[in-house]
């Protein structure tokens, strides 16, 4: 039996400035998907808060960033290499991305009371 193997890389295709963030996905299945978000100077429209019932862990391969969490004071500032873990209901939300290059960011989500 053949299989198919499906390939490409992660820095293609990427977003530009006034575009659509773009939202790939890779995998998804079981509760678990693996997306590739091109960013440039997008952010979260305002008042708006992520609000997922799935865990996510991302992290940010190129750019920049700012995530905003419910009840932080300062945003959680992100460079090339960073990454975080965002528990399944932790109000969250994009605060900025760069706008000069762009920020692409691999997202795990599973489910809540799985491990990344």
């Amino acid at each position: 039996m053949q299989r198919a193997i499906r390939s490409g890389n992660l820095f293609d295709d990427r977003a530009s400035a006034g575009a659509d963030e773009q939202v790939d996905t890779f995998v998804e299945q079981g509760g678990v998907s693996i997306e590739r978000i091109v960013s440039m100077g997008h952010a979260s429209p305002p008042g708006f808060w992520y609000d997922s019932p799935r865990a996510e862990w991302v992290v940010l391969l190129s750019g920049a960033a700012a995530l905003e969490f419910e009840g932080e004071a300062e945003p959680h500032r992100m460079k090339a290499g960073d990454h975080v873990l965002i528990e399944a209901h932790c109000r969250h939300r994009v605060a900025w991305t760069s706008d000069q290059e762009p920020s692409v960011w691999l997202a795990v989500y599973y489910p809540d009371g799985a491990s990344a």
